[in-house]
């Protein structure tokens, strides 16, 4: 089974449920197709980070123009993300109606310019009438001839007002990699909450600019950022506190977020101890990226058996997923695995792990409940595998609503099928193919009832790891293997 190595950054963001004390938010982007300011890129982020809060509960609309006071009836705080040109009357009009009844903004880098002002400032020309309100509501004026910024650049951002709300508790100076902004004529009542120096070396007026300020609109609050040109900028710690914070605060008038707020979930407390075992094969290294962004695994890694399986790992690990593909197994880290098992912790397995210890049916008989024949052997005929195939593995009937199959879709992809395996009539078949080159079987339980196993049969391609219902599966298979269903 030849595995072509990818390598990826993949960015996942669990969404939170509606409930009654969450503020709710609408991010407005799209239309620009700019190769910079990209806003399919920066908008899932910026949601990630509201979601991940665990405060917000986020939706997105990309279509602006089409925005209507109704549309704006149930939402506490608008984010904006957006570079392109202005939205008609209509738009504009329930928009400054949202603010003026006290509801709240967050305003990011892009929208710092553009044709809202009736000037076109990549061209240098104006464009167009200006929308009037959008300069009070921004707090900042640009004048087409002299605006700009420095080159893109890591200089420090210094709170200007320590006391407010987005920024009391915080360092009092963070680091951006980002535009720096200048020449930026504020409104009178904008208040700055942050500043940097814009260095003249860097292409810099040699004074110190705003970087974030609030501004009032009728009974409502506007944050403006300048920081956030793309997503490197966006991901600096300064920047997300910085954000969630302030879109708390244009929502609210008050603040609860901590600080050291981050862009991606750290374990929380009583997080399950989760060991990936690899070795044997290679594969995609985009796979790490199964085990990343969520509060409730904490994950370590180990590329051989003698690493994995030692004496006393129940103590240590409560689930182990395993990727590996060894026929074999040695004698002490069989017996520290078989006594991780008879223990009651988990067992999840992968793709190519279909293979493992083949040679002791005692893992694949009793705690697997299936294996791959690599050769033919007296009685059954050797597996074939197909690399390359479009496959769909549906949930099996009646098992929709068991803990590991929760929210997760029919999944559709381009993978590697199996054939020939010898199943255990005994496992429980929670997903399965009707692909003729593909055993039944895609997804199951382990045979015995008394230790949680699962085993997951796709996972060949890069593009497999990023499916967002095969990415649940594997979530969903790892927190009930551990017992959090």
């Amino acid at each position: 089974m030849k595995r072509l190595w990818s390598i990826s950054l993949a960015v996942f963001f669990a969404a939170a449920s509606p409930a009654a004390d969450k503020v709710r938010a609408l991010i407005l982007t799209g239309e620009s197709d700019l190769p910079y300011h990209d806003w399919r890129i920066t908008t899932p982020f910026l949601r990630g980070v509201l979601t991940d809060t665990g405060r917000f509960d986020v939706k997105v609309e990309e279509q602006v123009r089409g925005v209507t006071a109704a549309t704006l009836a149930g939402v506490d705080v608008l984010v904006l993300n957006y570079n392109g040109p202005r939205w008609g009357g209509e738009t504009e009009r329930a928009v400054e109606s949202f603010l003026e009844s006290g509801k709240g903004m967050i305003a990011v880098h892009g929208v710092s310019y553009g044709p809202f002002y009736g000037q076109d400032m990549t061209k240098r020309q104006v464009v167009g009438p200006a929308w009037e309100a959008y300069a009070r509501m921004m707090g900042a004026t640009w004048k087409v001839e002299n605006v700009g910024h420095s080159a893109r650049h890591v200089f420090p951002v210094k709170w200007i007002d320590l006391d407010h709300p987005v920024s009391r508790g915080l360092p009092p100076t963070f680091l951006a990699n980002d535009e720096l902004y200048h020449k930026i004529d504020l409104t009178p009542n904008a208040h700055v909450l942050a500043a940097a120096h814009s260095d003249p070396a860097e292409g810099g007026t040699g004074k110190d600019e705003p970087m974030v300020w609030t501004v009032p609109f009728g009974s409502g609050r506007v944050v403006h950022m300048t920081l956030g040109h793309d997503l490197e900028a966006m991901g600096q710690p300064g920047f997300v506190e910085a954000f969630a914070r302030g879109a708390e605060w244009a929502a609210t008038g008050a603040v609860t977020l901590p600080a050291g707020i981050s862009a991606y979930p750290t374990p929380k407390a009583g997080a399950l101890r989760v060991l990936v075992v690899t070795g044997g094969h290679p594969y995609p290294t985009d796979f790490y990226s199964l085990f990343e962004g969520y509060g409730d695994i904490r994950w370590s890694h180990a590329p051989t058996q003698a690493e994995a399986f030692r004496a006393g790992m129940e103590d240590r690990f409560d689930v182990v997923v395993f990727h590996d593909c060894y026929d074999t197994i040695g004698d002490k880290e069989r017996a520290a695995l078989q006594a991780y098992v008879e223990s009651g912790k988990g067992v999840v397995s992968v793709h190519h792990a279909i293979v493992d210890y083949t040679s002791w049916p005692w893992w694949y008989e009793e705690v697997i409940g299936g294996k791959f024949f690599n050769n033919d052997l007296p009685g059954h005929p050797k597996s074939v595998y197909k690399e390359g195939v479009d496959v769909v593995a549906r949930p099996a009937k009646g098992m929709s609503n068991h803990p590991v199959m929760r929210g997760v879709p029919p999944i559709a992809v381009h993978d590697e099928v199996y054939k020939g395996m010898w199943h255990s009539p005994r496992i429980t078949v929670l997903m399965d193919t009707v692909h003729p080159q593909n055993d039944t079987p895609v997804v199951y339980l382990g045979p015995s009832a008394k230790w949680r196993s699962v085993y997951i049969q796709l996972g060949h391609e890069a593009e497999t790891f990023h499916h967002p219902g095969y990415r649940r599966l594997v979530h969903n298979a790892i927190l009930w293997a551990g017992g959090r269903e």
